[in-house]
């Protein structure tokens, strides 16, 4: 029998992957689950967007491989999309770097930058993927906590009492996924201070700024923070498009070529027809972004209802594509909660604990549902049914 690699004994399977084959086989049993857990858009990205990459089938180009770099029009559309959505400016041709999706530049960045040993200061809660890649890299995760108390933002004064000499990244993540916390340009400014004082490479993911946000920031907007930070961005949530797989990361020319260097021994180019789509979306006017938050928002306050029916509490300032809520007083368990819900009330939603022991004590619902499906969910749990879960 041939061993598995070693690396593999330091990562578990995606909860999710495990998670939605138990689901998968309750619906194959008759079960009418619905799935409030996945932070899968349920919404088509915009009509021209899909006439886009239809158009692109018959052009000549568009079965060829294509460059690592993306076609220049698709980094001038991310560049054009920072300086009119953040007034951030940037060389299309040495400061952007479009992805297959913002999640595959969380392992090219750790590729990158990181060796064996070095250490990695990671959110908890936070995104799991942070702790898996570096991991799979040989560096070592060292978590900082998120707090309710301070707003789910980074203790740096405690960090600093922290021995830092082998951190060489810091991930963050604003707007906060999966808390919900907007962030601020005074927090990345005092982020972008920390991490030039103790030359560490900070890594904004940036994905959910236009979700449920009236103030879309990046961390770019810091003076001087292109010295020593980068971007990732994704079309998945703000254009519905996340299973088209693009993203992109920003930032310093030498940052990006050493990104480029891992990118290109690892796939063959981006479709074409996906670019071409790509390229149609970023030109949106801000109605797209009204009219996808009109929407957004009649969910979120079903979901508000439903976490008041089943005694939990929230932050109704939070932004983003989800509702991280606090669990009931004397409720242990919240993956514990969480199987309940799901055998008991044939809802799944995903445990705080799955983004890390801070996690615990919370849950998370996904607004990628329709309305009328909320509603459904309302009518099974309604406020006298509490009691029994």
């Amino acid at each position: 029998m041939i061993t598995t690699a070693k690396r593999l004994e330091q990562v578990q399977e995606y909860y999710f992957s495990q998670k939605l084959r138990e689901v998968g086989q309750l619906i194959s049993k008759g079960k009418p689950i619905i799935n409030m857990g996945i932070g899968s858009p349920d919404l088509k990205p915009d009509h021209k967007v899909i006439a886009a990459i239809q158009n692109a089938m018959n052009d000549p180009k568009a079965h060829q491989y294509q460059s690592y770099q993306g076609l220049p029009e698709l980094r001038k559309g991310f560049a054009h999309f920072y300086k009119n959505n953040f007034q951030v400016g940037v060389n299309p041709d040495t400061e952007v770097l479009p992805l297959m999706g913002s999640k595959e530049g969380i392992m090219h960045i750790s590729l990158a930058f990181l060796n064996e040993g070095d250490e990695v200061l990671i959110p908890n809660p936070g995104y799991p993927t942070y702790v898996s890649v570096t991991n799979l890299v040989g560096a070592q995760p060292v978590l900082y906590d998120l707090k309710a108390e301070n707003n789910w933002e980074p203790d740096l004064d405690a960090l600093e009492k922290q021995d830092l000499s082998k951190v060489k990244i810091m991930w963050t993540n604003y707007p906060n996924m999966p808390t919900g916390a907007a962030g601020s340009l005074a927090l990345f400014e005092k982020l972008v201070a920390f991490v030039k004082k103790h030359q560490i490479l900070l890594i904004n993911d940036n994905p959910y700024s236009f979700v449920l946000n009236n103030n879309p920031i990046s961390i770019l907007q810091v003076d001087e923070a292109k010295d020593i930070a980068l971007e990732l961005n994704s079309l998945s949530k703000t254009f519905n498009m996340s299973g088209w797989r693009v993203g992109m990361v920003i930032g310093n020319a030498k940052y990006i070529d050493a990104v480029l260097k891992v990118k290109s021994n690892m796939d063959s180019g981006m479709f074409y027809g996906i670019q071409k789509g790509a390229i149609e979306a970023l030109q949106l006017e801000a109605d797209w972004f009204e009219q996808q938050n009109a929407i957004y928002s009649r969910r979120r306050n079903l979901v508000f209802q439903l976490a008041d029916n089943l005694g939990c509490t929230y932050d109704k300032n939070s932004v983003g594509m989800f509702v991280w809520a606090k669990l009931p007083e004397g409720v242990a368990s919240s993956e514990e909660y969480v199987d309940k819900l799901l055998y008991e009330n044939d809802l799944f939603i995903a445990p705080g604990t799955i983004f890390g022991d801070k996690g615990e004590g919370y849950v998370r619902f996904s607004l990628c549902i329709e309305e009328e499906k909320i509603k459904e969910v309302l009518g099974r749990i309604s406020v006298e049914e509490e009691i029994h879960l």
